[in-house]
């Protein structure tokens, strides 16, 4: 049903954010790293704007708001596993980006995942099952897509060069893309592999 919302900052909660529309004020529930991005423009004379996703239910209208398309999906997934509800999902996204909630569940660290507020280990580790297929799939698509997607910004097709491209894709920066495949002996592993072993070492630094 409404898929943003732009307008002024007026105000900001623990959990939420007031943003102004046309005079109409809008209390919307989302993560700490919204809310970090948002006070990042607090200072600023510049609208803001949050995905939306409205969540209906018998007794109420709930409007939960993210940053970046990246939030909004991994909300999406999230919900969408068996026993997570809005509440929760954004609570993991609190304590973890997008890109670290895919490393979280490729490497099947549940610990990471259960450091939300509620979640424990048993909910954690349900969310590393029915996410792993998804996550597999994502991956599989930054393989086939990140050569493509930076071909101007690096013009090379050898597999460390997919594999840098890759991480690109996933949010690292091309520093940490870097120094996560230095040391990984491409010449032996399979493109995924390179990437799965370099998301390893990305996980030990963060």
């Amino acid at each position: 049903m409404f898929y943003s919302i732009t307008g002024d900052l007026v105000l900001t909660e623990p959990d939420a954010a007031v943003i102004d529309c046309g005079g109409v004020a809008y209390r919307l529930t989302v993560s700490a790293n919204t809310l970090s991005a948002l006070h990042r423009k607090s200072g600023t004379t510049e609208k803001v704007r949050l995905l939306t996703y409205l969540l209906v239910r018998d007794d109420a209208l709930e409007l939960f708001g993210f940053f970046d398309t990246e939030e909004l999906h991994a909300f999406r997934q999230l919900i969408a596993v068996s026993g997570v509800g809005a509440k929760m999902a954004i609570a993991i996204l609190s304590v973890l980006t997008p890109q670290k909630l895919t490393l979280a569940v490729a490497n099947g660290d549940a610990k990471a995942i259960s450091q939300a507020s509620g979640v424990g280990n048993k909910i954690a580790q349900r969310v590393i099952l029915e996410l792993k297929d998804k996550v597999a799939k994502q991956l599989q698509r930054v393989e086939q897509d990140g050569t493509a997607l930076f071909a101007d910004a690096v013009p090379s097709n050898d597999k460390t060069q997919e594999a840098l491209n890759a991480l690109l894709v996933l949010g690292y920066t091309r520093q940490e893309a870097q120094c996560a495949l230095t040391g990984i002996d491409h010449s032996k592993l399979s493109l995924e592999e390179c990437i799965t072993a370099a998301l390893k070492k990305l996980a030990k630094t963060t």
